[in-house]
């Protein structure tokens, strides 16, 4: 005839609790993975940036585009990046081209650092005392 009904209860229940175990213990290994996956999509969108440059056009009509390494946070409302071709290609079509101080694009290019341009005014350091009246008012 078989196993008696309890005994069988008793097994099928033993087996739900395993299979909720089982199942407890896949849904937290997904989540981990998850986890991973998205760390790891963080990393290499960081690591594709570092490597990545900007062109910003310029506030001032008679002032000229800068380049900004892409992941200079000056030029974060900019969204395309330009890969190391691209970069250079605009450096050399757009001698006017202005490199941000901050974040020195030109070493991660290869060139060396361009020379100051004459009449350029920079804007004092903060907390330099540089205000109106030399008082840092």
């Amino acid at each position: 005839m078989g196993m008696p009904i309890a005994d069988r209860l008793e097994k099928q229940e033993t087996l739900r609790e395993w299979l909720c175990w089982q199942l407890s213990q896949t849904e937290r290994t997904i989540r981990e993975l998850k986890a991973q996956q998205t760390e790891e999509l963080q990393r290499q969108e960081a690591a594709r940036r570092e490597l990545s440059w900007k062109v910003l056009p310029s506030r001032a009509p008679e002032g000229h585009p800068t380049l900004h390494r892409g992941n200079c946070p000056d030029a974060a409302r900019m969204p395309s990046l330009l890969n190391r071709d691209e970069a250079r290609m605009a450096f050399d079509q757009f001698p006017e081209l202005d490199m941000h101080n901050v974040c020195a694009p030109w070493g991660s290019l290869g060139i060396d650092k361009p020379p100051a341009r004459p009449g350029r005014s920079r804007a004092p350091k903060r907390g330099s005392g540089a205000g109106p009246g030399g008082d840092g008012l």
